[in-house]
Parts: structure tokens; C-alpha cells; sequence
């Protein structure tokens, strides 16, 4: 049976056990949601499915009583007890006692994988940018994640909000924000709304890592007109931008994510990379 908030709470109380805030560890206790979840998966039953963050298993078990080869991420050796007896008598899921963010995607081996997760905190944003860009052998994500996290995947140049997590999630795959899920469907309850992304993998430009680290660059000094904030990163800079059709009294969040491929690409053409 999928957990809800009593049986999450019975759990925790019989192996003495404090959700840590110092892990992002928020455990997913709504029955309807777990079901969500695993329907966005759209993969085959039987295909491959990694989680990070297994918590108190109510995802984990979902996933593999749907049939699924799971392999489960948990940081928290004390869950060790806990997931052993959720788990019980599902020989399809593997759970991993590493951390995540250290062994991933190359842990995985060979892919397609798809990623559904309640992502953790404190690691949500740089493991789901790692993946994105190291992780070929994950080409789907279904992952819940901080209201503010999925804005700025989400965000497009001009705003506030856009940055790194913009570009990069842009460069890599289809976004779609599915939707909001309240602090009530937690244990603990988080002081914050969370938001359920999906992310499909299409194929990134060749220049994207080069991109990225403009970007980068650029949004690092980001009140700084890009003609100042990266001239120590592109040789011939005043060239390289007339080249691409950008100003050079632009700054960082005015860039487009292909503008910044179009930038890669010019440097490389310009310096014969």
C-alpha cells in the first residue's frame, strides 16, 4: 500500500527517527500523487528508472510495483531499516546508500534511463543540471522540485529569474511545468509550494558546453555589459560578438539561450576550434 502521512509517521516513530533538515528530506506522504508520478514516467513497465532521494520508499515501491527495473538513491544511512522493510519482496528495485550528486549519471551504465524523483533541497537544482548535461544515458525527468527551482528552469531572457538553470535546461531538453503541489502533501511540511517538471532530452547544439561556460562567465559579472564581462573569456571579443549580431552593451539575462550557441559557435569559427 502506497504510504499516506499516518503510515509515513508510524514509520518514522518505530525506528526513532527526525526528518533532517540539513538534507532537503521533505517525504512525499499523498497516495494520489504518487500515482502522478509514476504515470508521467511514460516508460515502458520494465523499463529503467532511477530515483534519488528514496526517503521512506512510498515512491520507490510505487515505481516498482509498476513493473518498472528501479534503481533508488538514498543518502541517509538510518532509512536503511526503513526502505528494507518497504521495499520487502520487490526484487526489481535496488536501493544505493551513496550520494547521488558524487556518483551520477555515470553510475547508471547504459541508458535509456528516466529519472522520477522527489528531489531533494539541498542537491535538487545541481543534480538535475548535472544530469542534464553529463547524463546522455537519462532521456526523461520527471522530478518535483522547489516552486522557485521550476521557475527558473523555466525562465526565458529579460527576466529576473533567468540564469544558468535557464540556459542549460533550454540547451537540453523540452520543458513543462505539470503542476503545483502544496506543503501538505509532505512530512515535514516545507515552508514553500513545489512543482512537478518534466523534462523530455532532445539532442543539445555541439557548442552547448562551450555555450554554457559563456553564459556562465557572463552571468558571473551579470551587471556587467557582456563587452566587460567577457573579455578575459573570448580572444578578439569585439569581433567574435559582431560576428554573432550582439552587442556588446548587452548584458547576460538579455542573451537568449541560442544566442549564446551562436556565440559559441562564432569563437569557434573565428579561432578555428
Amino acid at each position: 500500500m502506497t504510504q499516506g502521512r499516518r503510515a509515513i509517521l508510524e514509520l518514522l516513530e518505530r525506528y526513532d527517527l527526525v526528518p533532517r533538515k540539513a538534507l532537503g528530506q521533505h517525504f512525499l506522504a499523498d497516495p494520489n500523487l504518487v500515482r502522478r508520478l509514476v504515470g508521467l514516467a511514460a516508460a515502458e513497465a520494465g523499463g529503467k528508472v532511477v530515483e534519488v532521494g528514496a526517503g521512506t520508499g512510498t515512491l520507490t515501491r510505487a515505481l516498482g510495483r509498476a513493473g518498472f527495473q528501479v534503481v533508488a538513491y538514498e543518502v541517509d544511512e538510518r532509512l536503511r531499516p526503513v526502505l528494507s522493510e518497504v521495499l520487502d519482496g520487490l526484487a526489481n528495485i535496488e536501493v544505493r546508500f551513496v550520494d547521488a550528486l558524487a556518483v551520477l549519471p555515470a553510475d547508471l551504465g547504459e541508458g535509456p534511463w528516466t529519472l522520477v524523483a522527489n528531489l531533494p533541497y539541498n542537491i535538487g537544482t545541481p543534480l538535475l543540471l548535472k544530469m542534464l548535461t553529463d547524463g546522455a544515458n537519462v532521456d526523461r525527468f520527471v522530478v518535483m522540485v522547489q516552486r522557485e527551482v521550476a521557475d527558473r528552469l523555466m525562465a526565458g531572457p529579460g527576466t529576473r529569474i533567468y540564469g544558468i538553470p535557464s540556459v542549460v535546461a533550454a540547451l537540453h531538453a523540452d520543458v513543462r511545468r505539470e503542476f503545483t503541489v502544496g506543503p501538505q502533501v509532505f512530512v515535514p511540511a516545507p515552508k514553500v509550494d513545489s512543482v512537478v517538471v518534466t523534462l523530455q532530452r532532445r539532442p543539445a547544439p555541439p557548442v552547448a558546453p562551450r555555450a554554457i561556460e559563456l553564459a556562465s562567465a557572463a552571468f558571473n559579472q551579470r551587471r556587467k555589459m557582456l563587452r566587460r564581462s567577457l573579455v578575459d573569456v573570448i580572444p578578439s571579443l569585439t569581433e567574435v560578438l559582431a560576428a554573432a549580431g550582439i552587442a556588446g552593451d548587452m548584458r547576460a539575462e538579455q542573451l537568449s539561450p541560442s544566442a549564446y550557441v551562436a556565440l559559441a559557435e562564432k569563437e569557434a569559427s573565428q579561432h578555428g576550434r
